[in-house]
């Protein structure tokens, strides 16, 4: 019986164990880091929505620059994107508001997909089997419209979507171009819902054209997928 058990035990043993614990490492690492700006979320003191447009105009020339790259690192840290585009519209207005918000968003979902991929593919390459695995292969299949669907659920934030997304097999481009348009009718909404709270005045219909014309593109788009997905495919 022992013999068994322990030959059992030395088929399951890594050839080189210090190889095979860096996945493990690594994993652990992505999961602390998540565990991390989660508290930092509850514990660090939220700006004041009123004096960010006199934040943007002490910046001058620079605050696109840091509205963009300073929005990507506050997605990346888990802040919500709804408030990382109300804030841009408050500062920048409706449209300029809505434009860096959705670069800001492109970036970050770029960070977010790499340090996913780097800490946290290899673990979970290794342990997918059964349901887990087959549902692998369909990121690993993913289009444009199948990134677009699930940024469209309400299962998760921003930033923690792109972690899980870069922990799959999932390909870096149709995961950003699905990020983008996806987030696009709600970047203009809540740009121009930001700047009413800081400009009441400056905000005309025409701001809403863009959010209008982003949910049909977006609902197309489904329809689409949706459609090629439930059509039968044919095999030799």
């Amino acid at each position: 019986m022992i013999p068994a058990v322990r030959r059992l035990l030395d088929y399951w043993r890594p050839a080189n164990p210090v190889a095979a614990r860096a996945p493990v490492v690594r994993f652990c690492l992505l999961l602390l880091l998540l565990a991390g700006f989660g508290v930092a979320l509850l514990v660090v003191p939220h700006p004041d929505p009123t004096a960010l447009p006199q934040f943007g105009d002490r910046l001058g020339a620079l605050a696109p620059v840091a509205g963009v790259f300073g929005g990507a690192l506050l997605l990346v840290a888990l802040v919500p994107r709804t408030f990382i585009t109300l804030a841009a519209g408050a500062v920048f207005g409706a449209l300029e508001g809505a434009a860096y918000a959705l670069a800001a968003a492109l970036l970050a979902a770029a960070i977010g997909f790499a340090v996913g991929r780097l800490l946290g593919r290899d673990f979970v390459a290794e342990r997918v089997r059964g349901r887990l695995a087959r549902l692998d292969r369909w990121f690993t299949r993913q289009s444009v419209f199948g990134v677009i669907t699930v940024r469209l659920l309400p299962i998760s934030g921003f930033g923690l979507v792109s972690y899980g997304y870069g922990t799959t097999g999932a390909r870096l481009l149709p995961f950003l171009a699905g990020s983008v348009i996806a987030s696009a009718p709600t970047a203009f909404g809540y740009a121009a819902l930001g700047a009413a709270v800081t400009s009441p005045g400056g905000i005309n219909w025409y701001a809403a054209t863009p959010a209008a014309l982003g949910f049909i593109a977006s609902a197309v788009l489904i329809a689409r997928w949706w459609r090629a997905e439930r059509r039968p495919s044919h095999h030799p």
